[in-house]
């Protein structure tokens, strides 16, 4: 095993100075994942070139893939920092672990970025259901096992990204609100109660920016770390629009 590890990470210090990149190399220690590379560098911010330097900013919490805080580039591929583990990534490239902000959403500094887009979109498909207050109104309506086994997976979503940042829809000309929340309008509209409001979520996503904007890349259901079925819902989505349209239409 190496007895260094080589981490190249590009750098921003404010959202509008320029990005530069800077090498760091840290004692390797076994079974090290990309979090605990970048605290290594967080105690002692030196470069490779032995260079004072300020700590790497990133973002996480959880440090075990349920926040999604901590997505980043890292080798040329979204993931979370949590569990990219540092063996794995040397087999990829035994020279260096590159590590990159996410390129789809604004820069905060170094490796964290404002994902308000993704929280924008679940607050504009309204992704959850509503209750007019919190007195108790009795048992809910019985959800079979083979509909908790459906939605169960979509029901891992932690809003880190990764979908967001591999979808080639998603840039700076257009509005595409992305996989994740569409997953989740067929997760609340396939709810017994979720189902009061299906109507306002297939309303939203037929908007400008909704899942007519869906290029059917496929990229987002590669690179997701909980395995959601993203195209199955983006599937599914669109169906449930098409008959909403139909019987919009008929209802005039």
């Amino acid at each position: 095993m190496p007895r260094f590890v080589t981490l190249t990470i590009q750098r921003q210090d404010r959202p509008e100075t320029r990005r530069y990149w800077q090498t760091f190399c840290i004692p390797y220690v076994e079974q090290m994942n990309v979090i605990s590379c970048l605290q290594a560098i967080a105690a002692d911010p030196t470069t490779a070139d032995g260079e004072a330097t300020t700590p790497v900013a990133w973002d996480c919490n959880c440090l075990e893939e349920v926040c999604g805080a901590c997505s980043m580039n890292i080798n040329g591929r979204v993931r979370q920092a949590c569990t990219a583990l540092v063996d794995a990534l040397l087999e990829e490239n035994p020279n260096e672990i590159r590590l990159e902000p996410m390129s789809k959403f604004p820069i905060v500094r170094d490796l964290i970025v404002d994902r308000s887009r993704m929280f924008d979109a679940l607050k504009r498909v309204r992704a959850w259901i509503p209750v007019d207050g919190y007195y108790h109104i009795g048992p809910g309506p019985r959800i079979s096992p083979r509909q908790q086994e459906e939605a169960y997976p979509l029901t891992r979503c932690m809003t880190c990204g990764c979908c967001l940042e591999a979808c080639p829809q998603i840039n700076n000309a257009s509005d595409f609100i992305g996989a994740a929340a569409i997953s989740q309008v067929i997760l609340f509209n396939d709810h017994p109660t979720g189902k009061l409001i299906a109507h306002e979520r297939l309303d939203a996503i037929m908007e400008p920016g909704g899942i007519t904007e869906c290029g059917n890349a496929q990229n987002c259901v590669k690179v997701c770390p909980k395995d959601i079925p993203l195209t199955d819902s983006i599937a599914k989505a669109g169906r449930q629009t098409s008959i909403h349209a139909i019987t919009r239409w008929l209802s005039r």
